[in-house]
């Protein structure tokens, strides 16, 4: 009889609980992304004169329609995930012991950063869209995907990283390629440069700028994929991850070709094209701060496994 005895690590229970809430508050941050440059597109971001009520009430009833139910949606979902975020610094606070050092400290520069995103959502309304306040939002936006994404990856799969340092360092440059690429696109959008280029010819070389730095940003993250998956254990064990990776950068493309070639006048298209990148930001992240599994907090068990057939009495 052979018996082969496998060792199975996993994280204590808070560590995993606010891992899985973790990831629930990356799919909020990524859907408040994609809200806000929806608002954005169908120009809504003033349909809501006041702040933070709209229209001096928490649920405008008799104002409501597409743009104020956008704007009004945009701000409820910042709110919860402000309010989860603080519950989950309350959490770490809590169960500090059982928990890395590094996660409270976290959670509480992500909870300051909430509070400063909330503070740019008010001037950008206040001050009426002023394009470097709504850049700076989708900066500090991007941030928390960025962060958030790696965080749930260090409390699901903790550890040291996946990659050697040097391979980490280039999928760093590769996701801060893809901010400043995003940050790019919204500085033609918020400045209406794409439109004024178009239908006037005026205002091309930010057009310009931003289609041609996808070219190396795209081959960059492109690269980093074929790099990391020439690391055959990182491959077969992270290849959803690489083929995801590719997938949203063809995406990208495709949607940035076809909104030029529509003129700008398909609204699900430039959506799309952010929803594509706030991904491709989380996503990345998610795969550099991913872990090997073993951390100081994990527990081990040993499972027995043997050739014959378990029989049940």
């Amino acid at each position: 009889m052979d018996f082969a005895y496998v060792q199975v690590f996993y994280p204590p229970k808070p560590r995993f609980r606010l891992g899985q809430l973790a990831a629930h508050v990356v799919v909020a941050l990524i859907a408040l992304v994609v809200i806000g440059g929806a608002t954005r597109v169908m120009e809504a971001g003033l349909a809501c004169p006041d702040w933070p009520l709209c229209y001096g009430s928490f649920l405008p009833g008799k104002q409501m329609n597409l743009q104020v139910f956008l704007e009004w949606f945009h701000r409820l979902d910042a709110f919860f995930v402000g309010v989860v975020l603080i519950t989950q610094f309350a959490f770490s606070l809590y169960w500090a012991k059982s928990l890395p050092k590094w996660l409270p400290w976290t959670y509480g520069f992500l909870t300051l950063l909430v509070a400063f995103q909330g503070f740019l959502g008010a001037l950008t309304v206040l001050q009426l869209l002023p394009s470097l306040v709504v850049i700076a939002h989708l900066a500090v936006a991007l941030t928390l995907v960025a962060i958030m994404s790696g965080v749930t990856q260090q409390l699901l799969s903790p550890g040291k990283s996946i990659f050697p340092f040097w391979l980490r360092s280039f999928g760093f440059l590769s996701l801060f390629s893809v901010i400043a690429q995003s940050l790019l696109g919204s500085r033609v959008a918020t400045s209406w440069s794409a439109h004024r280029c178009l239908d006037f010819g005026d205002s091309c070389n930010l057009l310009g700028l931003h289609r041609t730095s996808a070219i190396p940003v795209s081959l960059l993250v492109i690269l980093f994929v074929i790099v990391s998956s020439f690391q055959r254990k990182i491959f077969l064990n992270q290849w959803p991850y690489f083929l995801t990776i590719i997938f949203l950068i063809i995406s990208q493309i495709f949607l940035g070709v076809f909104s030029i070639q529509l003129g700008m006048s398909e609204p699900s298209l430039i959506i799309g094209h952010q929803l594509i990148a706030c991904l491709l930001v989380a996503v990345i992240s998610a795969l550099n701060f991913k872990g090997r599994g073993i951390g100081d907090s994990s527990r081990s068990l040993f499972i027995t496994q043997s050739t014959l057939e378990t029989c049940h009495g």
